[in-house]
């Protein structure tokens, strides 16, 4: 086993993480202070063509009611955001099979009309004129998780699909000048400390302007649905190793935190996360982007959801920032 990973591998074992938290919160306040960027979520469709073996928005979840916002429903969740406070704007949605690259074009120019507002979007796997397209209508960045490195663990959760492929996309939306971003899930089936530790090295190997890393979370209506959830201690190891290894990148503290434990963003952000992507999702249909549990709740207010949530920030010491939050990484 080379060295470098074998210290990783170290890390994510040791009894006590508390000196590898405390150097990644450094790292983070060195470079980005204590400013935390927003990202407002808008799910804008559940329909999905995968059959990865632990999302909730399968193709065979049979279980799930669909939808799909209409242009000014989408429109109006980003202004929603932008008056909010939010610097960017996600466009986020199961993988379309169906998926109108036209329409989702002039979506992006209507959202940068609405000010000084960054756009992201996380769409799945297209084609490079769809990504070409998109990025000319004024996609600033794009965000397509890896999950897992490893063949076997990918083949296992991901039936049909490789990681190689996928890759090839990570690295063709560096090309076309994307903020590109990607990420891992830690404690998927199958996946050891010696897994992790390897996706870990080989995400950072990329040189992403953007990280998000998050425990796996089991959905009852998949067919990981028994399985056991991963370790909100090993994710957070693994959220600060990434902030060591990429002091530059921005890393969210993600819903999945949330949903493993009360105030899980905020630990995310202790040791090492600056940002937070709250959903926007329209109460009517947010509850139904179901991930996995304790993903979204609909039964609260947009408006209250992230004012709540700009408090927590402030409680803990964070300033929540309203600005686009390009990765230094990314003007380097």
């Amino acid at each position: 086993m080379p060295k470098r990973l074998r210290e990783v591998v170290a890390l994510l074992r040791a009894p006590d993480a508390s000196a590898l938290f405390a150097e990644a919160q450094e790292v983070r306040d060195g470079v980005f202070g204590r400013e935390v960027f927003q990202r407002g979520v808008v799910e804008f469709s559940n329909h999905c063509r995968k059959n990865c073996r632990y999302c909730g928005l399968r193709k065979g979840n049979a279980h799930l009611p669909r939808y799909s916002m209409d242009c000014q429903a989408i429109v109006q969740a980003a202004d929603c955001a932008v008056r909010m406070g939010m610097g960017t704007v996600v466009l986020q949605s199961g993988e379309e099979s169906a998926l109108d690259i036209r329409r989702v074009g002039r979506i992006i120019s209507k959202i940068k009309r609405l000010g000084d507002v960054a756009v992201t979007l996380c769409l799945g796997e297209h084609g490079e004129d769809d990504y070409r397209y998109w990025r000319d209508c004024g996609a600033d960045r794009y965000l397509l998780k890896m999950e897992t490195f490893h063949a076997g663990v990918h083949r296992h959760c991901r039936p049909g699909q490789t990681g190689r492929t996928r890759l090839g996309k990570v690295r063709l939306l560096q090309r076309l000048g994307y903020e590109t971003g990607s990420g891992l899930i830690t404690g998927l089936p199958g996946m050891t400390p010696e897994i992790l530790a390897n996706d870990l090295l080989a995400l950072s190997q990329l040189s992403l302007d953007m990280i998000a890393v998050g425990p796996f979370v089991p959905h009852p209506q998949t067919p990981l649905g028994d399985s056991a959830a991963g370790s909100l201690e090993e994710s957070l190891r693994a959220t600060a190793l990434l902030r060591v290894l990429n002091p530059k990148a921005n890393i969210p503290a993600t819903s999945a935190l949330d949903a493993l434990t009360p105030k899980g963003r905020e630990l995310g952000l202790s040791v090492g996360a600056n940002v937070v992507m709250p959903s926007v999702t329209p109460e009517s249909v947010r509850g139904e982007y179901f991930l996995y549990p304790g993903k979204n709740d609909s039964s609260v207010p947009v408006v209250n959801t992230i004012r709540r949530l700009q408090q927590r920030l402030r409680e803990a010491g964070y300033h929540p920032s309203s600005a686009r939050g390009v990765s230094p990484a990314y003007c380097a």
